[in-house]
């Protein structure tokens, strides 16, 4: 209650049984009853709402609804105190106000006085606003309690509230005889009781601290303006801290901030208020704030695992989802205190003796909850601090939900990053590799841009980096199926051309299945993408582009040349033209730069602009490639780019002539004896003994299958890198192999059976004029020292 509404507020007194003795005219225009209606009925009767609040003492004011005396459902502010008389006695005093009216919940101090001014009732609350204990004023006029002309004018305004038809309300100022001169303020309202023929009983004085109220209005204006400063990060821990760091010493002592673990992460999904169940949720401490340096009231520190005893208030909060205020004694103290030792000696050696436990709920989540707490002389708390709490608590759960919020974004899209993008890309013998990658959405640090480096049969790596138009996750996500895609037709070996004509239709299909309606005309995915394939033991690299910028080479002098490559139109368009493969041969020890358009494409430069400042940045011998990356990254127009930037660098290799053996055979079934021996010696001259009977049964199956079905010439290969592969190459390239189960009455057809078994992995791969069939086995692996033997035990004798 406020003291602006203490003259609208609806009175009545109750005896033993729940009857009223008195009633006010302010209680009349609230409910419509005159006295006589009211005076001798039961509260059960007429006020149903009072009976069940009847035992309570001075009790905090709560939601109610009434009946008014036309039938109308009134919903009021209903509480009930309860007030001391002589020798014992005890009534209780009925105070009802329109929910509409503004409350705070400040206890009331209330006194009643007989026709004669003489005190016959009153609660304890009255005590504390003037420091007059009940014994000193029961029975006395307000003149043998206080002296002075402020006991004549209130004297005189209660004798003016006994005659009027209305209350009236009087603010005064006393000292508190406690010898700490605090000024201490009240705001009286004085109000004519009236028996059952409407003649006067008394009048009832009803006050709220002024001083109270003021200071909570003045420390709320403080928490406002700490508030304000809440939300200042999308960190989820700091954003804990700045909760504790407003409410200390503004509100407490000492503070602590437990958030539910999985929020700390953003990972899980959230509690539900009031679904905790018999377990409670683990929290973890995020903020902590003292008037002590360092903070020794808590045992934990932030980042650390919060120990919450089952019968605690911080338990009753996280199963109720309810705030809590418990005040501590000394002589009693609470079971919970001492379930954890280092709590219980926190406790007692900073004197805590009023705490408050406030939930942070956030979209019926339960991120944490907020501890508030006061030590040694510090005031207790009461309903006005509980409340201020509430209210800064939930100020802070909006902005720790947007920083949860943000957390689980943000680890979702790095997630989706590491998925989508290669974590180590390695090149093998064939190349040294670099990358950068800089997403234009710094906020979800994902992107439409792509890079891969695919291993290839015959030591071979695929170069691969793309664009899809626009940023973010939807990007991201096309991104990803794009790179899926292009992993499972570089496993195919197709030529640089082919595989970008196969891309270009998944493209459009992809467009198509993303249409709601078939009569929607599918969105142009605009992805562009350059694929290139190196061969070490030519230094020949095959590549083709869909509408992607040119890549650069930096021979080993330190020169920058871009290749005219031909364009090609982006994936997903559906020209229906063809793409164009180009094969150029590279230095060794020179550097192949792929790169993406926002490196070399900005708002406020043009793109012949850009591929200058790029080839400036990559020109020098005897760079590092993560020397290059930094250069060609760091020369970016601004400090944020508006594009997704991809670059990826490769050092070229070439595989040394004692890494490759290559024999021409004759297309007769003598070939198979001669590839059978040339392996055979020159795995011993490798010195991979141990590969030999595999690596000659494979070769046999393989030039077996080409002098039968290739025709032509036959050529094999072995290449000695991370595995040794054999190649086998003919001039039937329209008859693809294909293992097969073999009956048991067939007398063929387990050749390939055979070589799937052998080797580590096989396939196909198109070459001019035919194919080749090659095969890759394991190197052998250093066997282990063995163990000497244990010598056999002794044998048993008979007994």
């Amino acid at each position: 209650m406020s003291s602006a509404d203490l003259s609208d507020t609806a009175l009545a007194v109750l005896d033993d049984d729940g009857t009223v003795t008195g009633w006010t005219l302010a209680a009349r225009r609230l409910t419509g009853r005159e006295p006589g209606e009211a005076v001798g009925r039961t509260a059960a009767r007429l006020l149903p709402a009072v009976a069940d609040r009847l035992p309570a003492r001075d009790g905090l004011p709560g939601p109610a609804r009434i009946r008014h005396r036309d039938g109308r459902v009134l919903d009021v502010t209903l509480r009930v105190s309860r007030l001391r008389g002589p020798h014992g006695a005890v009534r209780r005093l009925v105070s009802l106000v329109d929910a509409a009216a503004p409350h705070d919940g400040e206890p009331v101090g209330v006194v009643v006085r007989d026709p004669d001014l003489r005190c016959v009732w009153v609660n304890d609350t009255a005590e504390r606003h003037d420091g007059v204990p009940a014994g000193d004023r029961l029975g006395r006029l307000v003149s043998d309690t206080r002296t002075g002309p402020e006991a004549d004018v209130l004297e005189a305004v209660m004798r003016q509230a006994l005659r009027s038809t209305a209350a009236e309300v009087h603010e005064y100022r006393t000292w508190l005889p406690t010898g700490t001169e605090r000024e201490h303020a009240c705001a009286v309202a004085f109000q004519c009781l009236q028996d059952a023929d409407g003649r006067a009983l008394g009048v009832c004085a009803i006050g709220v601290d002024v001083v109270r109220q003021r200071r909570a209005r003045e420390r709320l204006a403080v928490l406002d303006r700490a508030a304000a400063r809440l939300g200042s990060t999308l960190d989820v821990m700091q954003a804990g801290q700045e909760l504790a760091d407003a409410a200390v010493p503004l509100l407490a002592d000492y503070v602590a901030v437990d958030l539910e673990q999985s929020v700390s992460f953003g990972q899980g999904p959230p509690v539900r208020v009031g679904a905790t169940g018999r377990t409670l949720p683990g929290l973890r401490r995020a903020g902590l704030a003292s008037v002590h340096p360092g903070v020794p009231e808590s045992p934990w520190m932030r980042g650390e695992l919060v120990q919450v005893p089952p019968v605690s208030p911080l338990a009753g909060v996280l199963r109720a989802g309810r705030p809590r205020l418990e005040q501590l004694h000394d002589d009693a103290p609470a079971p919970w205190v001492g379930a954890v030792p280092a709590l219980a000696r926190r406790v007692r050696e900073h004197g805590m003796h009023s705490i408050m436990a406030v939930p942070i709920r956030a979209r019926r989540a339960l991120l944490g909850v907020a501890l508030f707490v006061r030590t040694h002389e510090s005031d207790p708390f009461d309903d006005t601090d509980l409340l201020l709490a509430e209210q800064l608590v939930g100020r802070a759960a909006r902005s720790l939900d947007n920083a949860r919020q943000y957390t689980r974004k943000h680890n979702a899209a790095l997630a989706l990053q590491r998925t989508l993008l290669p974590h180590c890309p390695a090149g093998g013998t064939a190349v040294d590799v670099a990358s950068r990658y800089l997403p234009a959405d710094v906020d979800h640090s994902v992107g439409g841009d792509w890079f891969d480096v695919i291993p290839l049969s015959g030591a071979r790596v695929a170069l691969v980096v793309g664009d899809v138009v626009g940023h973010g996750l939807h990007a991201a996500a096309t991104m990803g199926r794009l790179r899926t895609a292009v992993r499972t037709l570089a496993g195919l070996d197709l030529p640089p051309d082919e595989l970008l004509a196969h891309l270009d239709d998944t493209v459009q299909r992809l467009g198509e299945e993303d249409c709601d309606t078939p009569e929607q005309v599918p969105a142009v995915a605009g992805a562009t993408c350059l694929y290139a394939v190196y061969d070490p033991a030519t230094r020949r690299c095959a590549m083709a582009s869909a509408g992607h910028p040119p890549p650069a080479v930096v021979d080993p002098e330190g020169q920058v040349a871009y290749l005219d490559l031909p364009t090609g139109a982006p994936l997903g368009v559906g020209l229906g033209d063809p793409f164009e493969a180009v094969e150029v041969e590279l230095p060794e020890d020179g550097v192949l730069a792929l790169y993406t358009d926002g490196l070399i494409e900005s708002r406020t430069h043009d793109l012949d602009e850009g591929m200058h400042r790029l080839a400036t940045a990559l020109t020098g011998p005897g760079r590092s490639l993560q020397e290059l990356c930094d250069a060609a990254t760091g020369s970016l127009a601004s400090g944020e780019p508006c594009d997704d930037v991809t670059l990826l660098l490769a050092r070229t290799r070439a595989l040394g002539p004692d890494r490759e053996a290559s024999r021409s055979l004759d297309g007769d079934p003598r070939a198979v004896r001669t590839a059978r021996a040339f392996t055979a010696r020159t795995l011993e001259q490798w010195g991979l003994d141990a590969l030999v009977d595999a690596a000659e049964l494979i070769v046999g199956e393989l030039v077996t299958n080409a002098v039968r079905h290739g025709g032509g010439p036959v050529g094999l290969r072995l290449l000695r890198d991370k595995t040794l592969t054999v190649e086998v190459r003919d001039a039937g390239g329209a008859l693809t192999p294909h293992p097969r189960r073999a009956h048991t009455t067939d007398e063929g057809g387990r050749g390939l059976y055979l070589v799937a078994k052998l080797c580590h992995r096989w396939g196909v791969r198109p070459a001019p004029g035919g194919k080749v069939v090659w095969a890759d086995l394991d190197h052998p692996r250093t066997p282990r020292p063995s163990l000497p033997a244990r010598p056999a035990p002794a044998p048993l004798a008979a007994a």
